[in-house]
């Protein structure tokens, strides 16, 4: 399997070299645009300003050259290289929108088409081509005004070499958000250009086809990532969009899906406005999720139950969203998971329990201990996570979750003062005889939530192997951790003598963690993996420890507001620097 794979990636590489070095020689015709597009992206001012003082940080890296351009800067890794050929930053220097910003931009787009143009360099791949021709397009007046003739001719070459290359080579993007933006890109290149309307028919069609294979009944996607779920939802309203000012509908089934997502992105979406961060996936770049179900104008709200395997409970100013379902597997799974049950908890604009969040941008190692049960707010059983990494892919580095939880039953309801989550998962069964099941029930004011974990060996198999288990121990019990991560700008200290946590927002809340007092309670140290620092941000967790010694153990622990904080809080706390400050 992995042989076929690898022979796959290199065939799917050898036709994007070539079809890239024939869109390179190919005389294409300065085309111009049929009318002046609209810009859609959303740009971050601030990081903006960092690349003007010559400050590149891209996937993680910091690479400090006032004054040099940025391809003469020698790439850390592939990942960087890609952010920096999709073009994305793009929306950063418009973002500031000034002379400066303006001169680099044009600076750095030309030296891309004398270096790269011809079908060179890695940015030749139909998802960055895609995002690339997103950006060129959506910044056109910004990037031409100025410019004379010949440069001007170079640009709009550039645009026909890609959208030529584009249209033979969309089908080699992955399925998921690289096709999408491969397709979205093609649409956008043919309703744009003059002359190049008929090259956007067929994208519309696979687009349409991709919307019907891709997005599932609860408006998600196979790898169950919430910033990817956003990520796609924006490139299907921006395709829509153009397709609209070009005079077209999109197709029933592009409609439709994002009829399906927009609920499900205001499921994932915290009090903060925020998305849960899960499988990979961040909180969305700001602005962005706003800004897409604005115009969407899709009104409704997901009916209770799943939003893409995830379940919500929300009351008053909190928002507690957890992981209910299998994680995702095969090639989906290459950046999921193992976080089944794992829960996040947002009160106002403050984020309290989180996940670590994915440690890509900080290397394979940071990568794959993101990934694990312990980097969850959840429970880990005597060091294992509830799913296993494996399968790798020979040099790619990608690897899939397997062994992982098949069965996850959950149930959503009311009890007298509020709501219910009920739910379990077989991720230790194999290994240990026993199930995870936990309830959550937070108060219909939202100002508390108690929780419950129980590790349960269920029929006489599962007993048998449990007591296997417990007997490699010498009867000394199978250790496990609850853990509730805390984020980094939540102040938390041990109180009442080591039997409760008291945690300090920014807002001027405190919320105080008790437990029932069987499990031994302590702060730990934590990280916060967050995609745009330099690294880890450090952070505090809370850790309930036992051990399982019979068929049945049973932790009860709750999160509540003290007494004395306010119902309704003026949060006027500023908040923290932009994620391009060094932490």
């Amino acid at each position: 399997m992995s042989e076929n794979r690898s022979l796959a990636a290199r065939k799917v590489h050898f036709l994007n070299r070539w079809h890239a070095a024939r869109a390179g020689r190919m005389r294409a015709r300065a085309v111009g645009f049929v009318s002046s597009p609209e810009p859609r992206t959303i740009g971050s001012f601030a990081r903006g300003r960092q690349l003007l003082a010559g400050n590149f940080l891209f996937a993680g890296h910091l690479l400090e050259h006032q004054d040099s351009d940025l391809w003469d800067l020698p790439a850390p890794n592939a990942d960087y290289e890609q952010e920096i050929h999709g073009f994305a930053w793009l929306d950063d220097l418009a973002a500031v929108g000034d002379l400066p910003a303006r001169a680099a931009a044009q600076r750095w787009l030309w030296n891309w088409i004398e270096r790269y143009g011809r079908g060179r360099g890695p940015g030749w791949t139909p998802d960055l081509t895609g995002r690339r021709l997103i950006r060129w397009i959506n910044h056109a007046l910004f990037m031409l005004r100025g410019n004379d003739a010949p440069d001007s001719d170079a640009f709009y070459r550039s645009l026909h070499q890609q959208t030529y290359f584009l249209s033979r080579r969309w089908q080699g993007a992955a399925s998921g958000l690289p096709r999408f933006e491969a397709l979205t890109g093609l649409i956008y290149a043919g309703l744009s250009l003059e002359g190049m309307e008929g090259m956007a028919v067929p994208a519309v069609k696979a687009l349409a086809k991709e919307c019907r294979t891709q997005i599932d009944d609860q408006g998600g996607l196979p790898t169950r990532n919430p910033e990817e779920l956003l990520e796609v939802f924006t490139l299907l309203t921006w395709a829509a969009a153009a397709l609209s000012d070009a005079g077209q509908a999109a197709p029933p089934e592009h409609l439709e899906a994002i009829e399906r997502i927009a609920p499900t992105l205001r499921t994932l979406r915290h009090s903060d406005g925020g998305l849960a961060r899960f499988h990979g996936g961040g909180r969305g770049q700001e602005g962005w999720l706003e800004h897409a179900l604005a115009q969407a104008r899709v009104k409704r709200r997901q009916p209770d139950g799943l939003s893409m395997g995830f379940a919500r409970l929300s009351a008053g100013r909190t928002s507690v969203i957890v992981d209910a379902s299998k994680p995702p597997t095969a090639r989906a799974s290459y950046n999921a998971h193992a976080s089944t049950l794992a829960v996040e908890l947002t009160s106002g604009r403050r984020p309290l329990v989180v996940n670590c969040g994915s440690g890509r941008s900080f290397g394979p190692d940071w990568r794959r201990a993101g990934r694990a049960t312990p980097s969850h707010s959840t429970l880990s059983l005597d060091g294992y996570s509830s799913a296993r990494l494996g399968n790798a892919e020979g040099s790619t580095g990608r690897e899939e979750l397997i062994e992982a939880p098949t069965k996850v039953p959950i149930e959503i309801g009311h009890v007298s003062d509020g709501l219910r989550f009920q739910g379990g998962h077989d991720g230790f069964v194999a290994t240990h005889g026993l199930t995870h099941a936990r309830t959550l029930e937070m108060t219909f004011d939202g100002r508390a939530m108690a929780g419950e974990d129980m590790l349960l060996a269920l029929d006489d198999a599962e007993k048998r192997r449990f007591d296997l288990a417990l007997d490699a121990t010498k009867l000394q019990g199978i250790a496990f951790d609850i853990r509730f991560h805390l984020h980094p700008e939540v102040d938390a200290t041990l109180d009442l003598g080591g039997a409760a946590v008291s945690m300090a927002l920014k807002s001027g809340e405190i919320w105080v963690f008790r437990h029932d007092g069987a499990q031994n309670l302590t702060l730990q140290p934590s990280v916060y993996l967050e995609t745009g620092r330099l690294k880890p941000r450090g952070a505090n967790q809370i850790v309930l420890s036992g051990k399982a010694m019979s068929y049945a153990t049973r932790v009860r622990w709750s999160l509540s507001k003290a007494q004395e904080t306010a119902v309704g809080i003026r949060d006027l706390s500023q908040d923290a620097p932009d994620l391009t400050d060094e932490p």
